[in-house]
């Protein structure tokens, strides 16, 4: 797949941080053809599933809030959406 460099950093980044059990970051940009913030060259839309015990106790928004903060450079340049599915390990 030729989008791969902002999947791998979004991968790397979250790996760093939250050290997760289960971790799958999955581009979707195609799905947005003709969207706002689309780009031909993709790497706008992401989707996040992360399991994690960094997630424990806290809730959805506290959860997302930590993601988008620690990708806020990526949020603030070339990523338009970024979709989260944050749990602790149990959840589900």
């Amino acid at each position: 797949m030729a989008n791969m460099a902002m999947t791998d950093t979004i991968s790397n980044k979250l790996r760093e941080a939250f050290t997760p059990e289960s971790l799958r970051v999955i581009d979707e940009s195609h799905l947005h053809e003709g969207h706002a913030g689309h780009r031909p060259s993709g790497e706008t839309h992401f989707r996040v599933y992360i399991v994690s015990d960094a997630f424990k106790g806290k809730g959805r928004v506290e959860r997302h809030r930590m993601i988008n903060a620690l990708l806020s450079a990526e949020l603030q340049g070339s990523v338009h959406a970024l979709a989260i599915h944050a749990q602790a390990p149990g959840e589900g």
